[in-house]
């Protein structure tokens, strides 16, 4: 309902018609404003996921109707006793100009309630806001005494005693808070409020707890049978001794949000949702692998449970158990081998630490970051290994990274605060009956006689100007501002389309043009981002032109969109639901449910199934339809209330009418959509599509991002070009050189291919066969090289076994063409020549001379290779390193005659 609140709702749309709405929500609240995660378990009244009871206003009832509707629900149906009720209100604050809410205070004690039980709370506990900005108001909240028996409990309230604790909470929205942290009086009053389905039938079934109550002992019983530890008895805090108590509330608790959120398509990930996500099903595995002692597995074993508890009310959930339970085990799985990696990371850090250090920060940030390590538990691994973490540092890593991600999208929320409509300027316009903007002219675009597009030109008046969020009757020269006009041609953002371009001209100035460069709607008032070049008055007639060509490309894109949802659900399944798109002019994106990645068949088939639609060229047909009818067209997916009322329809191929009559089948066989976006009126136009990429966003959610017209044609000709340059090397890789310096060029070659390959747009599916290739080519050039590197080897060695005939140290010059062929020449003499020490140097074309040796384990530990490298490398001005077997360096080709005479020195000083 937040567009309600906001004025942003479209007028004609279902949503804008509601005054007074009753619901129940899914909610999870574990990230951000109201952060109740790690509260989680350690009190028998809060969870991530709950169950949120509402009633709404939208401008009708308050504050009397809101408390004596709420008052009579609790006491009069559900028989809750008055005397262990007592309710709150917002006692005022003197920094913000406000008073205490004294009418609240005033209704409740008209409605009987007693002066000891209606108690002031300062903004803190009773001014609520949905975020740092936004509507937000006083409120009153209703809280209930577990322990009654005539006790006055007054002092208890808001305490964070489990005894008294609040049930229902009703806001009174009559402020807005703006970017500089004042508050404006909303133009209507609104009412939301909430209630806690969980704290609700605690008081109902007379428990003490949330988890006593049938929403959870089912959950608690099959984990006891899981884990056959001891049983749960709802302990809290000292007397829940190893915190055994705890553990069961919290994978109780968060299986449950686990289930919801799958089902509704939010999957352990990496950022936003599905960040919290994926900390929440962490924590849950933590607790059942280091309290509960649990094999992996329990937290996914507990899913059919949850399905059985909450299934009726949310039937979603019976239809993905399996999905659910593998998704829980995957993401398991994945945790407790990062676990491994971590602790195996923590040790060899410490072991190669200076004595009487910090753990490094950046090692700690890393671990955090990228393997998803609690911070805890490296706490905790280095509290047992008397070491501490350098906190400061940490946090200054933590804080850059906040910083950073904080920096992307504010950025971008300045550059639209002129096509943003606040709540206090759209109020404004109405009441000024502003009419809304007739855009129904984005529409009309015909067909010309040689196939062209035609799109009508439109002249309009500028109703009003709007910058720094505010209305204005003029605009001077050199400011960007939004244009409200009575009507338009231009296409605002929505829908997952970009908005239209172009520009406007005042009528009898033909040669001042003022750009449009985005268009957005609000509230039904289509706003046009404007550069004014001379000054812009409200009143001023103009006349619109759209840039064609990017509104065609959208417009082509926008129905290759239909085209490819229709094919992926025909290639992989009539459950394969859209969870996203975004047209631009240069590409077309989508989001979609997929049991796995798509394979490279599938990619084809798609494609083909496409093709043959655009290759028929047929019709796109459109209508506006009143939103009852659109709700009766089989295979629609969930019409939304945000619509407006009529919606549009867009069939491929089948007219609106034949896939609106009573059982018709129509809409199962082509791609009939709701969709407010620009399409083409034939397919043909948009000649072909490509798939240039295809990857998981998240496990279950895939991304396909496609081109059309010559950019697709461009994207397989690329292809082409670079399946015969594969085709060249794999030609040239079968003839199977003998030259070293040949394969590894050819090996260099396949590197350069793949990274190719990766980065060109082409076809996804050809994109993966190449992949396959170069691969199997990489391995195949790899192999060979070690191959004739082998042989080389072999060759010199035994030549240089005949020259040295059984010395105990060998030291020669030899050609060769690597270090590694160098070492392999030293390694075959020593195996060749057991009791013998080796030192080798191969003099290069760049002037660089190679260094290897190996020692004869009978001369350990007097004699290193280590050193004996050291020593030769550093006559010829160079570096080595090694360990007391084998060893290898380089040098400069100036110093390799007393190189040699060093080694030899060297050998003889130790043997």
């Amino acid at each position: 309902f937040k567009p309600v609140f906001l004025g942003t709702v479209h007028p004609r749309s279902e949503l804008a018609q509601h005054r007074r709405v009753v619901n129940s929500q899914k909610c999870v609240r574990a990230g951000g404003k109201h952060n109740d995660l790690e509260d989680v378990g350690r009190d028998t009244y809060h969870h991530t996921f709950f169950e949120m009871l509402g009633n709404w206003s939208f401008g009708d009832y308050f504050k009397e109707e809101a408390c004596s509707m709420a008052w009579e629900l609790l006491t009069e149906v559900y028989k809750i006793p008055r005397d262990r009720l007592y309710v709150t209100y917002f006692g005022g604050d003197s920094s913000l100009g406000l008073s205490a809410d004294e009418e609240c205070r005033d209704v409740w004690l008209r409605l009987g309630v007693p002066a000891s039980h209606v108690l002031p709370f300062p903004l803190k506990d009773n001014f609520w806001e949905m975020g740092d900005t936004g509507p937000c108001g006083p409120c009153t909240e209703i809280h209930y005494d577990h322990v009654g028996g005539g006790r006055n409990a007054a002092a208890l309230v808001n305490q964070g005693s489990p005894d008294v604790v609040e049930i229902w909470n009703l806001v009174f929205m009559q402020y807005s808070r703006e970017v500089e942290g004042n508050l404006l009086p909303l133009p209507q009053h609104h009412v939301d409020t909430g209630m806690g389905l969980e704290r609700l039938v605690t008081v109902l079934q007379n428990k003490r707890s949330n988890y006593d109550t049938d929403l959870f002992t089912p959950i608690l019983d099959a984990i006891h049978k899981g884990c056959g530890g001891p049983r749960y008895q709802g302990l809290v805090g000292d007397a829940d001794v190893g915190r055994v108590n705890m553990a069961y509330r919290v994978v109780a608790d968060h299986v449950r949000t686990l289930c919801v959120c799958i089902t509704d398509g939010i999957y352990p990930g990496l950022s936003g949702a599905e960040l919290v996500l994926r900390r929440i099903l962490r924590r849950a595995v933590r607790f059942c692998s280091e309290v509960l002692h649990a094999p992996p597995g329990l937290l996914a074993s507990l899913v059919p449970t949850v399905v059985e508890v909450l299934g009726d009310a949310y039937p979603e959930l019976t239809k993905n158990t399996d999905q659910i339970m593998d998704i829980i085990n995957e993401n398991e799985a994945a945790f407790l081998s990062s676990l491994e990696r971590g602790r195996r990371i923590i040790e060899q850090t410490v072991q190669q630490m200076e004595p009487s250090t910090n753990f490094p920060a950046e090692v700690a940030w890393s671990l955090y970051g990228n393997l998803g390590f609690p911070l805890d538990l490296i706490d905790l691994m280095l509290e047992e290994k008397g070491i501490s973490l350098d906190s400061a540092a940490f946090n200054k890593l933590a804080l850059e990274d906040a910083k950073r991600k904080a920096g992307g999208p504010q950025a971008g929320q300045l550059e639209d605060t002129n096509t943003r409509l606040d709540v206090h300027s759209l109020a404004q316009l109405r009441s000024n009956n502003v009419p809304a903007t007739d855009d129904s002219l984005k529409y009309a675009y015909t067909l010309g006689q040689h196939g062209q597009y035609e799109f009508s030109p439109c002249q309009a008046t500028i109703l009003m100007l709007y910058r720094d969020q505010s209305l204005q009757k003029e605009v001077g020269a050199g400011q960007r501002c939004g244009v409200i006009l009575n009507r338009t041609n231009f296409y605002a953002e929505q829908g997952g389309q970009a908005s239209d371009r172009g520009y406007m001209i005042r009528l009898g100035q033909q040669d001042i043009l003022f750009p449009v460069e985005s268009v957005r709607l609000c509230g039904g008032y289509v706003i046009h981002e404007v550069t004014a070049v001379e000054t812009l008055r409200a009143g001023d007639q103009v006349q619109l032109f759209v840039d064609e060509a990017q509104r065609l490309a959208c417009m082509t894109n926008h129905t290759a969109t239909h085209l490819l949802n229709f094919a992926l659900r025909h290639v992989l399944g009539d459950n394969t639901e859209q969870r996203g798109s975004h047209v631009t002019a240069e590409q077309l994106r989508f989001d979609f449910d997929t049991k796995g990645p798509v394979t490279v068949e599938q990619l084809q088939q798609v494609e083909q199934v496409v093709q043959d639609v655009i290759k028929r060229n047929e019709v796109v047909h459109m209508a506006e339809v009143p939103l009852t009818l659109a709700r009766r067209v089989q295979g629609l997916r969930a019409v939304d209330e945000g619509y407006p009322d009529p919606v549009r329809i867009v069939s491929l191929g089948v007219p609106v009418e034949s896939v609106l009559t009573r059982d018709s089948e129509a809409a199962m066989q082509t791609s009939v959509e709701l969709c407010c976006g620009t399409h083409l009126l034939q397919t043909g136009a948009v000649e072909d599509l490509a798939i240039v990429s295809e990857r998981q966003l998240v496990k279950g959610i895939s991304r396909v991002i496609a081109v059309t017209g010559g950019q697709a044609k461009k994207a397989r000709e690329a292809g082409e070009c670079l399946a015969m340059e594969v085709d060249s090397v794999s030609l040239r890789m079968k003839q199977r050189s003998t030259s070293i310096p040949e394969m590894q060029k050819l090996s260099k070659e396949v590197g350069q291919l793949t990274k190719v390959v990766a980065s060109t747009a082409m076809p996804q599916w050809q994109r993966k066969e190449l992949q396959t290739i170069l691969k199997a080519l990489q391995r195949a050039a790899n192999t060979a090289i070690k191959k004739l590197e082998m042989q080389q080897a072999e060759e010199k060695a035994q030549s240089l076994l005949a020259k040295h005939c059984n010395q105990p140290v060998i030291i020669d010059t030899v050609p060769a063409d690597s270090l590694s062929i160098l070492m392999k020449v030293v390694n075959q003499l020593c195996d060749k020549s057991p009791g013998t020490s080796v030192l080798l140097l191969s003099p290069q074309v760049s002037g660089e001379v190679l260094c290897a040796c190996q020692v004869s384990k009978n001369c350990l530990p007097m004699f290193s290779a280590a050193d004996w490298a050291v020593a030769v490398c550093t006559q010829m001005e160079g570096k080595a390193g090694g360990s007391p077997v084998v060893a290898k360096g380089s040098g400069n080709a100036k110093g390799m005659q007393g190189a040699l005479t060093t080694a030899l020195e060297f050998a003889q000083s130790k043997l």
